[in-house]
């Protein structure tokens, strides 16, 4: 019997070292994600009704946005024994094959699949296959699913996870049932995918031996919650935590413009083109626990969004994110996102079309060659991105000071500026035929984007 996790780990490192499957090359991404974005929901908080069919209501608003990818937190039954405050975590899975009452029936979400397939829109729901509550339903009949300490008691991943308990993936048994339990999914509501939940600690054969079982039902997307090539050997998008982390670190005076650009270049050599990556500014580990977006980035938070749309690989929008909602949600209570106006909708939505309606802003092997501009200022960012005669020039102030740009610099010639109308900051310009040396001002964290025509 393993006892421990620092066991399990090292048994699953071997796993991984002999096991022929980890030769395999990365999965290929269904073309429909290549020129879109993702928009996580946070049911629970989403509406004070925290219903299927209260967000369901929603889908038109975003639909009109540009949304074509919703992932949806877990949604099933959260555990009752260790649970954490009222309503308990997401994570803490009691039953892999039902919804939990809190968000409706399967029949309300089998409405919700089919109402957004119906208006172009793909879903994936979130997936916890690390671990479960302790009262889960497979405790009771497969025991032999868990870790034990030598005691033999069910131990938690992380101590602090004190509501969750470890699977224990050297069982084949119970891999054939997580698969099933995936596969429910995808043949009872017609899912389009998931988001798996820290993909790391699962043994990446294990990801290889569930894509090619959920691909035979589906052609699935299949995100992981990690930041590793290894994991695109089973997955097509994995998160983009190290840029996130030099731009916040940028922002708090540890690393410099030049530092950022090298974790940059770094990804690009780290992984394939046909790896995507997921780009962003908040999500709900990142809002809850650590930072908001206002407080990783500041004034520059919609200057950070221009990035995650422009740089490449897939940008992602967290709940409330388009009504500027400067707060730290709770993960295990009620806490209604308050939306106000809406006051960075028509952002989002004049980012979203850019991303559509350009092929160099692509993501994967499909997207258009990258190259930094020379601007000859540190406070400025500057890059461009070329498929065929698609060009977007992109140039983000990171200061909060005024910012010079030469137009000689950036080699404008035949360019508009998509954004020239938006309200959001950014330096208004009406002639883009450079002829001649010209200076222009960006505001403080201001963002331009030129676009070919």
């Amino acid at each position: 019997m393993k006892t421990t996790n620092t066991i399990k780990l090292l048994i699953v490192a071997l796993m991984l070292k002999f096991n022929p499957l980890a030769a395999q090359q990365s999965k290929t991404a269904p073309t429909w994600s290549n020129n879109t974005n993702i928009y996580e929901v946070n049911l629970r908080q989403y509406t004070k009704g925290g219903k299927f069919s209260d967000f369901a209501k929603e889908l038109p608003r975003l639909k009109k946005m540009g949304v074509e990818l919703l992932w949806l937190m877990p949604i099933h039954p959260v555990g009752v024994e260790g649970r954490k405050g009222s309503l308990g975590s997401y994570y803490a899975v009691k039953n892999y094959k039902e919804v939990s009452p809190e968000f409706g029936t399967m029949d309300d979400f089998k409405s919700l699949v089919k109402t957004a397939h119906e208006m172009g829109m793909k879903i994936i729901i979130d997936w916890v296959a690390n671990h479960t509550s302790p009262d889960n339903v497979w405790v009771k009949d497969h025991p032999e699913f868990y870790i034990k300490d030598d005691k033999g008691k069910f131990v938690p991943p992380v101590p602090d996870w004190s509501d969750v308990i470890d699977l224990d993936y050297n069982n084949k048994s119970m891999r054939i049932a997580m698969i099933d339990a995936m596969n429910f999914w995808l043949k009872e509501t017609d899912l389009d995918g998931f988001r798996c939940d820290v993909a790391e600690m699962v043994p990446t054969d294990f990801w290889i031996d569930c894509r090619t079982e959920l691909d035979k039902t589906k052609k699935i997307f299949f995100l992981a919650e990690g930041g590793i090539p290894e994991l695109h050997k089973a997955f097509d998008m994995t998160y983009s935590w190290n840029v996130y982390h030099a731009f916040k670190g940028f922002f708090k005076k540890e690393k410099t413009i030049d530092e950022v650009k090298k974790i940059i270049d770094s990804e690009r050599k780290d992984f394939k083109p046909e790896d995507l990556r997921m780009y962003f500014t908040s999500n709900h580990d990142e809002n809850s626990w650590n930072a908001t977006e206002f407080e990783a980035f500041g004034k520059a938070s919609s200057a950070m969004s221009v990035i995650t749309y422009t740089l490449g690989g897939m940008p992602l929008i967290y709940s409330g994110q388009e009504s500027a909602f400067d707060h730290r949600l709770q993960f295990f209570d009620k806490d209604p996102i308050g939306w106000g106006n809406y006051s960075l909708l028509d952002f989002y939505t004049k980012l979203a079309a850019i991303k559509k309606n350009n092929p160099a802003l692509d993501a994967g092997k499909d997207g258009g060659n990258f190259e930094w501009i020379n601007t000859n200022n540190s406070n400025l960012i500057a890059y461009k991105r070329k498929k065929g005669n698609n060009e977007v020039i992109t140039v983000v102030n990171m200061s909060n000071t005024k910012q010079k740009i030469n137009t000689t610099d950036l080699n404008v010639k035949e360019f508009k500026d998509f954004l020239a109308d938006d309200k959001c900051g950014i330096y208004e310009l009406t002639n883009y035929e450079f002829s001649t040396k010209v200076s222009l001002e960006l505001n403080e964290f201001g963002y331009l984007i030129l676009i070919k025509k």
